[in-house]
C-alpha cells in the first residue's frame, strides 16, 4: 500500500488516538453484511429451540409435582400420627378432671368412721363433686319429670295404661337416667310412658 492510501485510512487525532479508517463503498457494504450475520447469529443463539424449551419446562413441572406430592405424603403421615395420638391419649383431659373424684372415694373407702349419717353425707357430697365434674366436660343430664315422651331423647320399655288424658304421651317414671355431651345424647334416658 501507498503512503498516500494509508492516510486516507487513518488519520491520527491530536492526542495520539487513532480514528478507524475510511473505507471506500465495497468495502463498507462488505463490512455491514458481516455485522448483520454476526447479529443474526447472536441472535439466534440467545433464543432457544422451542423444543429445548419444553424440555426445560417439562423438567421443571415434574421436579414441581414430585415436590408437591412429597410434601402431601409427609402432611397425610404427620396427621395419621396426630389421629392415631388423639385417639390413644384423647380421653386424658376426661381423666385428669375425674381423678380428684376417684382421690375422694379412696379417702372415704379408708376413713373407719361408723356413723351411717356421716358416710351417706360423705357419698353425697362425692356425688355432687362427680356431677360438677362431667358438667365441666360438657355432659348434661337428660330431663325426663313431666316432659313428653321424644324418641331423639328417650327410649320407652314400658307402657303404663289408665294414667288418664294427661299423662298420656309424657314420661311416667325414668328407669335409667341418659346423658348428653355437648348437645349430642350418648345414653338415651330409659322410661315408662303413659298410655
Amino acid at each position: 500500500m501507498s503512503k498516500e492510501k494509508e492516510k486516507e485510512k487513518e488519520i491520527e487525532i491530536e492526542d495520539g488516538s487513532v480514528e478507524e479508517p475510511i473505507l471506500n463503498e465495497e468495502e463498507n457494504a462488505e463490512k455491514s453484511e458481516n455485522s448483520e450475520y454476526s447479529e443474526n447469529s447472536d441472535s439466534s443463539e440467545e433464543e432457544k429451540d422451542p423444543l429445548e424449551a419444553a424440555q426445560e419446562e417439562n423438567a421443571k413441572l415434574r421436579d414441581q409435582l414430585l415436590r408437591t406430592i412429597a410434601e402431601f405424603e409427609n402432611y397425610k403421615k404427620r396427621t395419621l400420627k396426630e389421629k392415631t395420638e388423639l385417639i390413644l391419649n384423647g380421653g386424658e383431659k376426661t381423666i385428669t378432671a375425674v381423678l380428684p373424684v376417684l382421690d375422694d372415694f379412696e379417702r372415704a373407702i379408708a376413713d373407719k368412721n361408723e356413723d351411717a349419717a356421716a358416710i351417706k353425707e360423705g357419698m353425697e357430697l362425692i356425688f355432687h363433686k362427680f356431677v360438677k365434674t362431667l358438667e365441666g366436660l360438657g355432659v348434661k343430664k337428660i330431663e325426663t319429670d313431666d316432659a313428653d315422651f321424644d324418641v331423639d331423647y328417650h327410649e320407652a320399655i314400658a307402657m303404663v295404661p289408665g294414667m288418664g288424658d294427661d299423662k298420656k304421651g309424657k314420661v311416667i317414671d325414668c328407669v335409667q337416667t341418659g346423658y348428653m355431651l355437648n348437645d349430642k345424647v350418648i345414653r338415651h334416658a330409659k322410661v315408662a310412658v303413659g298410655q
